[in-house]
C-alpha cells in the first residue's frame, strides 16, 4: 500500500514551513518535485532548496518529473483541465512505479496550501484510481495570509464577509456581489482594471512571502497603472510571477 503526504509548503518563503511539515517531509520515503522547464526553474528550485535544508533522512530519495502543458486544442475549458489532470496523474504513478513501486510513502510538496485553488488533491484522486493509496493532508501558510501581511491589513472589514475568487470571475462577472471584500487569485490580466474604478481599492502582492515579494496599494484609479507596470517588468525579469490582490469597497474600507 502506498501513503501519499500532500504537503504544503506555503506561497515561497522557506521559513514559513511548519514543524509538521518538516516531519512529514523526513517521513517519506520519495519526494516528487515538478519541473516546468527553465522559464519556471525558481519553482522546482525552491521545492529542491526545501529539500537541502530540512531533508535530514538519508534514506529518502528525491524524483523530478517534466510537467505537461495543457492541450490548447480542446476549446471547452473544463475539459482542457480535466485532461491535463489526466496527464499529470499518469506521470506520477510512472515515476512513483519507477522509484518507489507500490509500497511505501510518497510527498509532494504544494505551493501554498492543498485546499486553496490547487489541484494536487484533485490530481491524487486519479492516483488513488490507478493505485493503492491513501491521501494525508499537511495544511500550509496560504499567499492570502502573505499577501495581507505583506501590506499589514486585516482580511475582513468589522463582521464584514470575504469572497475568494479567480480572475475569471473578476473578468466575466464583475465585483462579488453580498460582500465589501475580494480576494482574487490566479490573475494573469489583472481583471480589476475592467471594473468601474471608483468606490474600490486594491492591495496587490507579487511574490508573496518569497525574497522577490513586491507591493503596490491604493486606490484602483490611482494605482492601477503602476501595478499592471511592476507587474510587466518582474514576469520579465523573472520568466514568471505569481501574484494575488484584495479589492476592497472604499466606503467599506478602513
Amino acid at each position: 500500500m502506498l501513503a501519499l503526504d500532500l504537503i504544503g509548503i506555503g506561497p515561497g518563503n522557506p521559513r514559513h514551513l511548519t514543524v509538521q511539515a518538516i516531519d512529514r517531509i523526513n517521513a517519506a520515503d520519495l519526494i516528487l518535485i515538478p519541473t516546468k522547464g527553465p522559464e519556471k526553474d525558481d519553482l522546482a528550485a525552491l521545492r529542491r532548496q526545501i529539500c537541502a535544508e530540512v531533508l535530514d533522512n538519508p534514506a529518502t530519495r528525491v524524483a523530478e518529473f517534466a510537467l505537461p502543458e495543457r492541450d490548447p486544442a480542446i476549446t471547452d475549458y473544463h475539459g482542457r483541465v480535466a485532461a491535463w489532470h489526466d496527464a499529470i496523474a499518469a506521470l506520477w504513478v510512472e515515476t512513483i512505479r519507477a522509484n518507489l513501486g507500490t509500497a511505501g510513502r510518497v510527498a509532494f510538496l504544494v505551493w501554498g496550501d492543498p485546499s486553496l485553488y490547487d489541484s494536487t488533491l484533485r490530481i491524487a484522486d486519479r492516483v488513488s484510481a490507478l493505485l493503492p493509496l491513501s491521501v494525508r493532508v499537511t495544511p500550509g501558510l496560504t499567499a492570502i495570509q502573505a499577501l495581507t501581511a505583506a501590506h499589514a491589513i486585516p482580511l475582513n472589514t468589522i463582521n464584514g464577509p470575504v469572497t475568494i475568487t479567480t480572475g475569471r470571475q473578476i473578468r466575466d462577472h464583475g465585483f462579488p456581489p453580498g460582500t465589501d471584500t475580494a480576494v482574487v487569485m490566479l490573475d494573469g490580466e489583472l481583471s480589476f482594471r475592467r471594473l468601474a474604478p471608483e468606490g474600490l481599492h486594491v492591495w496587490w502582492t507579487g511574490y508573496a512571502g518569497m525574497v522577490s515579494e513586491i507591493s503596490l496599494s491604493g486606490p484602483v484609479a490611482e494605482v492601477a497603472a503602476a501595478i499592471a507596470t511592476a507587474r510587466a517588468e518582474a514576469r520579465a525579469a523573472h520568466g514568471w510571477i505569481m501574484d494575488i490582490y484584495l479589492l476592497r469597497r472604499a466606503t467599506m474600507a478602513d
